[in-house]
């Protein structure tokens, strides 16, 4: 594990410029994920499941008769002080207060781990820990490889009262109230379709060798959304660390992962941790291919969502009507962004819906 006497500390420029590249590569990945996917075939929705569908993808074989968790989880989301990250936290912590307190919900408290190793503007607004970003240039452009790093620290040095805690994003809305959907010593994790580590055995085996198991035990997941048991997350979190930043330092593994290859790095570390995770597809929908809220309880927006007056989605080319988290790259989006035209899904309406209130009632929006 990195020590401490060898953290620095990056400009407030580096990041921003840092999460500009994000933002602008992270595009890139989507629009080539959703191609290879198939646009139009309409399996996006149907993967995540239809209402009546059972939301449980996948169970580890030795949860039966463990109970469902119930206790309160500690909501923590890692991100930088770019404005690009600001604003989302802002949207993100005002539903998060929203639904915190309703049926249903084992919401408990909440932190911003702030991994620019100084306080920002927002301090007094939402919870904070600031911790250290990796040593300069360590990240090589890869801002969210700072993300376990900052979980480590974290956990080491914070006092948290649950004994759960939830892996969250800036890009996340509540959008129901969120139970705890972990069983005992078993996390809950979204499923992501574009994590494969059969496909990538080759690779993967270079970290998680044939004598821990079989390859099928690296879950398809990322890091978040997962609610997990903090004990569990104190012993993942070095590991995770540490095996994303031998991938990132591996040509072939970084080539064959780019984008993703913090998600691999989790997905790897919890299987060396023989930590097998409950695949919950309500647990997230991400507009514009989900078309229904329903009872799924996260919006993720990190697709843009493009669409004519006519209401089609125009995907891989900007709308007559658009909403993309990159166009507020420098700043906030404004208040009363204007709604979609007829014909949109319902996911896509109630996304700029829940982002136009939170706007409307955030003190200090549009000087932010």
């Amino acid at each position: 594990m990195i020590g401490k006497k060898n953290i620095g500390r990056a400009s407030p420029l580096l990041l921003v410029l840092l999460a500009l590249g994000f933002g602008f590569a992270t595009y890139n990945l989507v629009t080539m994920v959703m191609h290879h996917r198939g646009v139009g075939s309409g399996k996006a929705s149907d993967s995540l499941g239809s209402e009546w569908f059972d939301p449980v993808t996948k169970m580890p074989d030795d949860v039966r008769g463990v109970g469902k968790s119930n206790a309160r989880f500690h909501v923590a989301l890692t991100a930088t002080d770019a404005p690009y990250s600001r604003w989302q936290c802002r949207i993100m912590y005002y539903w998060y207060k929203k639904m915190r307190d309703m049926p249903g919900s084992d919401m408990g408290g909440f932190t911003r781990v702030l991994h620019s190793g100084k306080p920002d503007n927002l301090m007094q607004e939402i919870p904070t820990f600031v911790v250290d970003p990796l040593p300069e240039g360590l990240d090589r452009g890869y801002i969210v490889l700072n993300r376990p790093w900052a979980f480590v620290q974290w956990l080491e040095k914070a006092t948290i009262e649950e004994e759960y805690v939830l892996m969250a994003e800036p890009d996340h809305i509540f959008v129901n109230p969120l139970p705890n959907l972990a069983h005992g010593v078993h996390p809950a994790a979204f499923p992501f379709f574009y994590i494969k580590p059969t496909e990538h055995e080759k690779i993967v085996r270079k970290y998680y060798p044939e004598d821990k198991g079989r390859v099928t035990n690296v879950d398809p997941i990322g890091n978040s959304p997962v609610i997990i048991k903090k004990s569990l997350l104190e012993k993942i979190a070095p590991t995770w660390m540490n095996v994303s930043l031998r991938m990132k330092d591996d040509p072939e593994t970084d080539k064959a992962f780019g984008w993703v290859l913090e998600m691999y790095g989790y997905a790897v570390a919890s299987a060396l941790h023989d930590v097998r995770h409950i695949l919950r597809k309500d647990f997230m929908l991400q507009p514009p291919w989900d078309l229904e809220v329903g009872k799924k309880f996260i919006i993720h927006y990190t697709y843009g969502c493009d669409y004519n007056m006519k209401g089609e989605l125009t995907y891989g080319q900007i709308g007559e009507w658009r909403f993309d988290k990159r166009s507020y790259l420098r700043g906030p989006p404004p208040r009363n962004l204007p709604l979609p035209p007829p014909g949109v899904p319902e996911s896509v309406v109630r996304l700029v819906k829940m982002v136009n209130e939170a706007t409307a009632n955030i003190p200090g929006w549009d000087t932010e």
